[in-house]
């Protein structure tokens, strides 16, 4: 058996799919786990033998293999079945309603919060490189060409998309929110909904 088919032949592996019904919340779960120990993605993959590459592609929605689930669920002292949500789903199926002590969950709120902190992460980043790239820019205009300033158009054009950024992050107008909406509505059907 050559090595090009044995390669070829483990790259078409399917990872472990869990259970038919997995749910999308894994990432947040996982997160969760990990921050509620204070622990950084570098820690958690030291800590579970995985690369740092598969940890945050776990955290950002990838499915795990069997492996991966297995070393995660070692960590953070959970059975399989609790870190996947399978237990979860077979209470459900059963008709119970109470849920285990043990059983991982990510709260809605949780879940708004995660992601607002994974857009401002982002917005920080972003502004981070505009403040390197741009001043940067005026270092090379400077050294280049001081008779003419053409750094301030990058400045200008990359400025525009960073306060698009913000807008989007922090929200300072809700133009078209919610209370928008309704006013919209209960005009339109001239009563209160």
């Amino acid at each position: 058996m050559s090595v090009g088919y044995l390669s070829c032949h483990l790259s078409r592996r399917k990872p472990y799919a869990g259970p038919v019904n997995y749910h999308k919340e894994f990432e947040m779960i996982v997160r969760k786990l990990r921050l509620q120990r204070g622990w950084s993605q570098d820690q958690l993959a030291t800590l579970t033998g995985l690369s740092v590459r598969t940890i945050q592609r776990i955290e950002q929605g990838q499915q795990p293999g069997l492996e991966s689930l297995k070393a995660l669920a070692a960590v953070f002292e959970l059975d399989v079945a609790q870190l996947d949500g399978s237990e979860q789903q077979e209470r459900e199926m059963r008709g119970s309603d109470t849920m285990g002590q043990d059983a991982v969950q990510v709260s809605a709120e949780e879940r708004a919060a995660m992601r607002y902190v994974e857009e401002l992460k982002g917005f920080y980043h972003h502004v981070a490189s505009y403040v390197v790239v741009i001043c940067g820019l005026f270092v090379i205009n400077y050294l280049s060409n001081p008779e003419y300033i053409w750094a301030w158009w990058p400045t200008l054009g990359w400025g525009l998309g960073l306060a698009s950024h913000a807008v989007r992050v922090f929200q300072p107008f809700k133009l078209f929110g919610p209370e928008w909406e309704r006013r919209q509505i209960e005009k339109r059907l001239g009563r209160k909904l």
